[in-house]
């Protein structure tokens, strides 16, 4: 699919559709439906016509309201009394289905998702269920809501920053700062590309200060919207602001806060922080499905459905469960309840929507920064690695070197999978490699009670240069990556992660050339194993790396401090993920 601005893209829907209708229905009659005029009451003389909606959960519920009005007031759509069933249904979730033609989207004529990039995350080939975007019904901005002391320590309502500076605010500030799920939830998925793109306005690498941002957000992220949402306080009086288990803050929509602040209960109010550098929106775009295999009376009869969302009482009673009319125009009442003031910028302009190539990007960054990791770890022990680090206090490469693995090792959780090996010429027989501890959990514990990370631990500790050692690379990099795929874990960021401070040194290894070859035809795009090799030092084959990494679709770094070698991991975890090569 190419990318092209979202507001292009309605246009063009919206046009096509229009055309069609006008063909089918006649001018005059396409006319009198979209603006209203036709009449909103009276008997059924010609029967009924039965529409299946599909939307967003938090729109769902006023859409239902509505199809009731329609049924009572005998709403006809040619003669034929409209009768409208609405479905709630997560928009990730009906997004994947139509993206992979599921027969699912038999079960509706409709389907109106929280925002205009779930379209676009469908749209993935020539099997995806067409979708046809007719029109928006409403609109509501992406904002943080803290709770009010929690506010007021970040300067609210005053106070203004940008997503950058928001999000590095609350997180300096120690706020519990909580999230929904960028690959579930709109809300969280546009959040983190303006956080994204926000922080590349600062310059330097945007990906990695990301990542950073969302493993904090996700200790305290949630499925989806409503779950993040019920993270929060349930009664300030009872301590549970300070339950590190409830956030103090959170991303979520203007109309989400809106119903929490308007909700009857003891849980405490939000008052909203808009960034001023561009204010992602939930555009509710109004679609059919598979317009082509529709019945003509089934497309007028969505289309009489659209226009009375569309018309004045069906704003005011959107309005009154704290949406923005489409055009996105603060509603005074709504904006009070919902905890939005100025200063704070309420009617800042909307963003362009992402292309939905950066979106599958920064939702792949989360999945892959978030996600439990799979990593085989093969460390470099041949005898370069005695080498003195210079302003190190005398400390040998790979002393320095399994310090910084050591502290790589306490940055991932007890559900991650790490394994070992260690390399060198002809280092275990006939071979380059040798396996130190098999690759699992963290957290599991052999028969003897040790921990795997003990086990990992300790076998970082006892890592130790082969006296006349030479670098065994290139049939230690094959042997151990075909192993990896062999025991790839579905579900999980799996990886090999090679260090070493040299060039290959064994004349009876493979070719690189010969590797590079082999790597490529084993990589598999649907059991994805980048390998990510680390050079360290001035005499690392950087070169060899980059070959050796990009065959599999992972990255090469050189560090030449191998302090940095922890910091430069989530770098290069993430360089893989979005297919980069690093340098």
């Amino acid at each position: 699919m190419t990318d092209v601005p979202a507001s292009r893209r309605a246009r063009r829907r919206t046009v096509g559709i229009a055309a069609t209708l006008v063909l089918t229905m006649g001018a005059g009659t396409f006319a009198a439906v979209r603006s209203g005029l036709l009449p909103f009451g009276g008997t059924c003389r010609d029967g009924t016509v039965r529409l299946r909606v599909v939307a967003a959960p938090d729109i769902a519920p006023t859409l239902t309201l509505l199809a009731a009005r329609a049924r009572r007031d005998a709403v006809k759509s040619d003669g034929q009394c409209l009768d409208v069933k609405v479905t709630a249904r997560a928009a990730s979730e009906v997004s994947a289905s139509l993206g992979a033609g599921s027969s699912d989207s038999s079960d509706f004529e409709v389907w109106v998702p929280d925002s205009s990039a779930w379209i676009g995350l469908a749209d993935a080939g020539q099997e995806s269920t067409q979708v046809t975007e007719i029109g928006t019904i409403a609109s509501s901005p992406v904002v943080v809501g803290a709770l009010q002391a929690q506010a007021k320590l970040l300067g609210w309502p005053k106070k203004t920053y940008t997503w950058a500076g928001l999000t590095a605010s609350a997180t300096g500030a120690n706020l519990r700062l909580g999230a929904a799920d960028p690959a579930r939830s709109a809300t969280g998925l546009l959040s983190l590309a303006m956080m994204n793109a926000s922080i590349a306005k600062q310059g330097g690498d945007a990906d990695t200060r990301t990542a950073a941002v969302a493993k904090l957000l996700a200790q305290h992220s949630a499925p989806g919207d409503e779950a993040v949402i019920a993270t929060l306080p349930g009664d300030a009086t009872k301590g549970e602001v300070g339950n590190p288990q409830r956030v103090q803050a959170l991303v979520l929509s203007e109309q989400a806060a809106y119903e929490h602040n308007t909700t009857d209960g003891d849980a405490p109010d939000l008052d909203l922080f808009y960034p001023k550098d561009g204010t992602a929106v939930l555009d509710y775009p109004y679609t059919l499905v598979d317009p082509d295999g529709a019945s003509t009376e089934v497309e007028r009869g969505a289309t009489r459905f659209l226009a009375l969302l569309q018309s004045s009482g069906g704003l005011r009673q959107l309005a009154a469960h704290g949406f923005r009319p489409p055009e996105g125009d603060p509603v005074a009442a709504v904006l009070a309840k919902a905890g939005g003031r100025t200063p704070q910028p309420v009617d800042e302009r909307a963003a362009d929507l992402p292309a939905t190539a950066e979106l599958r990007r920064v939702r792949t960054l989360w999945q892959i920064t978030v996600q439990n990791a799979r990593l085989i770890t093969v460390v470099d022990v041949s005898f370069s690695m005695a080498q003195t680090v210079p302003g190190s206090g005398g400390q040998s490469r790979m002393e320095v070197t399994k310090a910084s693995l050591l502290q790589a090792l306490s940055q991932f959780t007890e559900n991650d999978e790490i394994g070992l090996y260690e390399f060198a010429a002809k280092l275990d027989g006939a071979r380059d490699y040798k396996e130190l501890v098999p690759a699992g959990r963290l957290g599991d514990s052999t028969a003897k009670g040790v921990t795997q990370r003990a086990r990992l631990t300790s076998a970082f500790g006892s890592l130790q240069p082969v006296p006349d050692g030479a670098t065994g690379l290139y049939d230690s990099a094959l042997a151990i990556y075909q192993n990896a795929l062999r025991t790839y874990e579905a579900n999980e960021f799996n990886a090999v992660v090679i260090l070493t401070d040299g060039a290959n040194q064994d004349p009876g290894s493979i070719s690189l050339g010969a590797l590079a070859s082999k790597l490529k035809k084993l990589a598999d795009p649907q059991r994805p194993v980048p390998l990510i090799a680390i050079a360290i030092g001035p005499d690392a084959d950087k070169a060899a790396c980059d070959r050796i990494a990009k065959a599999t679709g992972g990255a090469a770094y050189r560090v030449n401090d191998p302090t940095e070698i922890h910091a430069v991991l989530l770098k290069a975890v993430v360089a893989a993920s979005s297919g980069a090569t690093a340098s």
